[in-house]
């Protein structure tokens, strides 16, 4: 499989461009800094720059072209509502539709558990990321793209075992970046897995069996 990776050089990014090539797929990720490519580079993918802000949809869909897939992780980590507005929220519109574009028709989103930091009133620029989140989820599932939103609790940096809860409404809790990378490498590969939104934390069940029982879960009965 080959896939393009948006927000590549990130924690969850990182990990998941590991993952990937260690199983032999072709990564690409892209970044915004020259010095995030070394990072990229060091995980067995390419790198490509690009800017979600800056770019256009047709010159991400130049890049796009050629990738099955397309794995968003990327955000604006605390630069300011603006900055949220145009990575979090426009970015997602703009990379979805360059996907379609370029025929990359396999979309999978990093997103926010709905209740993620409730109990820590951290103010309307936390209050307006988890709208822009919330909305650009809403875009994504109105495309017709094979799409998949993946929603972690509070990420840890912690080492991961593989193993976690993963559920179309699950209790909040923490789960370790490595562990949400883990998933999103045996969701792009279970093809079952598809147009639906998963909530995920750490948990006792191995990747690739929690991908494949939300998959059933989202069938007839």
């Amino acid at each position: 499989m080959k896939i393009f990776q948006i927000g590549a050089a990130g924690g969850v990014g990182a990990r998941l461009s590991r993952l990937l090539t260690a199983r032999g797929d072709v990564v690409t990720g892209m970044h915004r800094r020259a010095e995030q490519a070394s990072t990229i580079e060091e995980t067995g993918a390419s790198a490509v720059r690009g800017d979600l802000v800056e770019d256009s949809v047709e010159a991400l869909a130049e890049k796009i072209a050629g990738h099955d897939a397309v794995v968003f992780s990327a955000g604006a980590h605390g630069t300011g509502a603006e900055m949220t507005t145009l990575i979090d929220g426009r970015g997602v519109e703009k990379a979805a539709e360059a996907a379609i574009r370029a025929g990359a028709t396999r979309f999978v989103l990093v997103s926010a558990f709905p209740e993620s930091e409730r109990d820590r009133e951290l103010g309307e620029g936390f209050e307006h990321y988890m709208r822009v989140k919330k909305a650009a989820d809403v875009h994504l599932v109105g495309t017709d793209l094979d799409w998949l939103v993946v929603r972690p609790g509070i990420l840890s940096d912690e080492s991961g075992d593989g193993r976690v809860t993963a559920g179309l409404a699950i209790d909040y809790g923490v789960v370790r970046r490595d562990n949400v990378a883990a998933f999103i490498d045996a969701a792009l590969h279970e093809p079952a897995l598809s147009r639906t939104i998963v909530e995920l934390t750490d948990g006792d069940t191995p990747v690739a069996q929690a991908a494949l029982d939300v998959a059933r879960s989202t069938g007839p009965r």
